[in-house]
């Protein structure tokens, strides 16, 4: 599969061969023309002018969601330094008319009581300003990724968790599958060539796509991958270890297909990603599903194929188990 075998309308779902608009918002997708409620004169104008772009809704309101924190933000730190500024009068005007007087342990610059006052005062103040921090720094992506918490990531890093195809939405399949002879003898790792996912929701969602696209569009009686593996951290069961998949013509009736959602030409696998497909392949041999021996490919060494993408084909060279024999 090329990097650009999917690509799925943001409003739709459905499988679209060219981009028609694209998002130039964060999430840069892609979707029909008839699915972004412009009219035919607005969809030319967008295409025309070039300091015009489109955004669709969730970028639209991720934006509204981060001007109105900067705003909340904003407001804040002026009431803050008004309040600054009301300190520093009432601690001018109480050196003046107590400079006479002892100077306290706990501020010797202030009297004792506007002492204890502006300490408490700054102290909510800055925590208020890293709570705050923290939120706009979450909710506008300054570091670089949505924060999403993993169950793998939970501090939890040895435990397989594989989602069945019932929890993450999954239809069954359309018929009989056939059985594979195991224990088997190979595993061939692919990608995806879609987007990514970091979180639950949006992996299952992805899985789903897939799905529709080989039962719907190729007419497959399942999901041709034997287990998925999303970034964050969880193993998405397809046929599972006893079915024969779909994923390599001439080498499924031996072997096990793992497809990491996603591409990865440019952008490394998660370190979730990668445990998660370790441990799978562990419990495979624990469960007698695999050859203690078993050999491991990539995609692209037994189909003409950029799967998996050179980051992640580089990776899994290293494992111990990869070969670069063919036969």
């Amino acid at each position: 599969m090329s990097s650009y075998a999917f690509q799925y309308c943001l409003k739709c779902g459905d499988f679209i061969k060219k981009s028609t608009l694209k998002c130039d918002g964060i999430c840069g997708r892609v979707c029909h023309a008839h699915c972004s409620a412009l009219t035919v004169k607005q969809l030319e104008f967008v295409q025309i002018m070039p300091n015009i772009s489109w955004r669709c809704d969730n970028c639209l309101e991720q934006r509204q969601n981060e001007q109105q924190l900067s705003l909340k933000l904003e407001k804040w730190l002026k009431q803050y330094e008004k309040r600054l500024e009301v300190l520093e009068q009432g601690f001018n005007r109480s050196t003046k008319s107590n400079e006479s007087c002892e100077a306290p342990a706990l501020c010797p610059f202030l009297p004792h009581n506007i002492s204890r006052k502006a300490i408490i005062i700054t102290a909510i103040f800055v925590a208020l300003t890293i709570v705050l921090g923290i939120i706009l720094a979450t909710t506008t992506n300054l570091f670089g990724k949505t924060l999403n918490k993993s169950k793998l990531g939970d501090g939890d890093d040895s435990t397989l968790q594989v989602i069945s195809v019932q929890n993450w939405g999954g239809r069954q399949p359309k018929g009989n599958l056939t059985k594979l002879d195991l224990p088997v003898h190979r595993v061939i790792i692919s990608h995806t060539a879609a987007e990514g996912c970091e979180s639950e929701d949006v992996c299952a969602a992805r899985v789903r796509v897939i799905q529709g696209f080989h039962m719907d569009g190729w007419n497959w009686d399942h999901i041709g991958y034997n287990f998925l593996i999303g970034g964050d951290g969880l193993v998405y069961e397809g046929r599972g270890w006893d079915d024969q998949g779909a994923h390599t013509r001439g080498y499924n009736v031996d072997s096990i297909g793992i497809s990491f959602i996603g591409t990865f030409i440019q952008i490394w696998p998660t370190e979730y990603q990668l445990r998660a497909c370790q441990l799978l392949l562990e419990e495979g041999v624990r469960l007698k599903k695999l050859v203690p021996n078993y050999k491991l490919y990539g995609h692209r060494q037994l189909s003409a194929t950029e799967s998996p993408g050179e980051l992640l084909y580089g990776i899994i060279q290293k494992w111990p188990h990869w070969t670069n024999k063919t036969f």
